[in-house]
C-alpha cells in the first residue's frame, strides 16, 4: 500500500484568532498609494490619517539633544515623562494623577492591545470607529460587540444605547471604547453627553477607555475628558502622533486612576516580556511636548485654525453636491455618506462602499477608505476622508501671520491646502 505524503502547508497552522485577518486598512491604502505614485499616477492621499504638520521645533530640538540616550528605560516609562504626562492631565483636565498612574508605550495602539490582552471582558465599540479596535480584540480572543450609531445622532453613542446593552447581562465585565474627537467622523461629545454616559458607566461598573488622541485638535481648544465625570473607571489614552505630528515616533500614553493600578501593573508585566521599553530618545524628547509652553500653544492654535477652516469648507462643498456629511469639530476627518447618489452609482456598478472607493481611486486618483472597515454595513455608501494632503509646514507658517483668532479664508486654503481642495473637486465632478 502506497502511503500518500501530505504536503506541508504552514498557513493551515495559523491560530484561529488571526485566520482571515488582513493588514490594517489605513496602512494598506497608504502602501497602495505609494505603489501607484511609483507607477507615475497622480494620487491624492486622503486615506491614511497622518498629521500634515511637522513636529514642533522645541520637541525636535529636544530629540536632537537626546540622541545619545541609549539605556533601557523602566518598563512603565521614563519617570520624568510620566510626571510630565500626569502634570499635563492635571493642567488640561483637572485630573489629579501622579507619575505612578502613567504607562508609556510604543504608540497608544500597542497599549490598547495589551489592555485587551490582560483584561478579561467583552469589548464594546460604537460604530463607525477606528479600524484596529476590533481586529485587536480578535487577536486577543475577546468577545466583541458593535454598537451602531446613527447619522441623526451625529454618530454619537447615546446613554440609552449603552444602558440597554449593559442591562442585557448586568454583571458581565465590559470594556467600552470612546474616541473623540472621533476617527472617522470628526465629531466630539459635549459636557452633557459625557456626564450622562459617565452615569451609565458608573451604574453598570463599565471600564471605559477614553481614546483622546485627537483631544488637542478640538477646534475650540477646550477638549473635555469623560474622566472628569467618571474618574474611578476611566483610562485616558493619548500620544504624540496626532496633535504633535509625530506618528512615526511611536509614543503613546495611558493614564489610569489609582483604583485601576492593578491593571496598569498587569499591562507593565506583559510589556516587560514584549517591547521591554519605549525608545529612550523619544521619551526624553516627549517631556518637552507634554510640558507645553508658549511655542506649543501657538503651534496648536495655528493647526486648529487651519484644520477647522479646511474641514468646514470641504463639508459644505460636499453637502452642496448632495453628499450627507457632518461638519467636523476636531481632528482631520470627515465621514461622508454618498447614499443620495446610490441610483447613479449603482448604474455604474457601485453598490457598496468598497466598490465605491476602489472606483474613485482608479478613476480620479483620490484615495479614501470605505465605511465598511470602520464597522458600518458594507452596503452603506459611507467612507472616511482624511483631509491631510497639503503642506502642513507652509500652512502653519502662513497661519502664524494671520490676525489672532481669525480663520483662514478661501484664498488662504487655495494657496496652502490646494491639493486637498483639488481632490474634493475631483470627487464632486466624478459624482456629477
Amino acid at each position: 500500500m502506497t502511503r500518500v505524503r501530505k504536503k506541508f502547508t504552514p498557513e493551515v497552522h495559523l491560530s484561529l484568532n488571526v485566520r482571515g485577518l488582513h493588514p490594517s486598512a489605513t496602512l494598506a491604502v497608504n502602501e497602495q498609494c505609494t505603489r501607484l505614485q511609483q507607477e507615475g499616477r497622480d494620487v491624492y492621499r486622503l486615506g491614511l490619517g497622518q498629521s500634515p504638520f511637522p513636529v514642533p521645533a522645541p520637541v525636535v530640538e529636544a530629540l536632537r539633544a537626546s540622541a545619545d540616550q541609549k539605556d533601557y528605560l523602566p518598563v512603565q516609562g521614563l519617570p520624568a515623562l510620566r510626571q510630565a504626562v500626569a502634570a499635563y492631565v492635571r493642567r488640561r483636565h483637572g485630573l489629579h494623577r501622579s507619575g505612578d498612574d502613567v504607562l508609556i508605550g510604543p504608540g497608544s495602539k500597542e497599549l490598547m492591545f495589551l489592555l485587551q490582552l490582560v483584561y478579561y471582558g467583552d469589548l464594546v465599540v460604537p460604530t463607525p470607529s477606528w479600524v484596529s479596535y476590533m481586529p485587536q480584540a480578535q487577536i486577543a480572543g475577546r468577545q466583541t460587540r458593535w454598537l451602531r450609531t446613527e447619522p441623526g445622532n451625529e454618530w454619537f453613542l447615546t446613554p440609552d444605547e449603552l444602558a440597554e446593552l449593559c442591562s442585557e447581562d448586568p454583571g458581565r465585565p465590559r470594556l467600552v471604547i470612546l474616541n473623540y474627537p472621533a476617527n472617522p467622523t470628526g465629531r466630539t461629545y459635549g459636557k452633557t453627553d459625557l456626564k450622562l454616559l459617565a452615569e451609565v458607566a458608573r451604574r453598570h461598573r463599565v471600564l471605559l477607555l477614553s481614546d483622546e488622541i485627537y483631544g488637542e485638535l478640538d477646534y475650540t481648544g477646550h477638549h473635555v475628558s469623560i474622566a472628569r465625570y467618571y474618574p474611578e473607571g476611566t483610562i485616558v489614552s493619548g500620544g504624540l502622533s496626532k496633535w504633535c505630528g509625530a506618528g512615526g515616533w511611536r509614543l503613546g500614553t495611558f493614564v489610569f486612576p489609582p483604583s485601576l493600578n492593578w491593571l496598569r501593573d498587569a499591562m507593565a508585566s506583559v510589556a516587560s516580556e514584549t517591547f521591554t521599553s519605549t525608545s529612550a530618545p523619544i521619551q526624553y524628547a516627549a517631556v518637552t511636548a507634554y510640558e507645553g509652553g508658549r511655542d506649543i500653544d501657538d503651534y496648536l492654535g495655528w493647526a486648529r485654525r487651519v484644520l477647522k477652516a479646511l474641514g468646514h469648507a470641504i463639508a459644505w462643498q460636499l453637502r452642496g453636491a448632495g453628499v450627507e456629511v457632518s461638519v467636523p469639530q476636531g481632528g482631520f476627518y470627515l465621514f461622508p455618506d454618498f447614499g443620495g447618489h446610490r441610483q447613479i452609482l449603482a448604474s455604474r456598478g457601485m453598490t457598496d462602499s468598497p466598490s465605491l472607493c476602489q472606483r474613485l481611486l482608479a478613476e480620479t486618483g483620490v484615495a479614501i477608505l470605505p465605511g465598511s472597515v470602520f464597522g458600518r454595513p458594507r452596503e452603506e455608501l459611507t467612507a472616511r476622508l482624511s483631509f491631510v494632503d497639503f503642506d502642513g509646514a507652509g500652512a502653519l507658517a502662513a497661519a502664524a501671520r494671520l490676525p489672532r483668532r481669525s480663520l483662514p479664508d478661501a484664498a488662504f486654503l487655495q494657496q496652502h491646502c490646494g491639493r486637498t481642495l483639488e481632490a474634493i473637486d475631483r470627487i464632486v465632478q466624478w459624482l456629477g
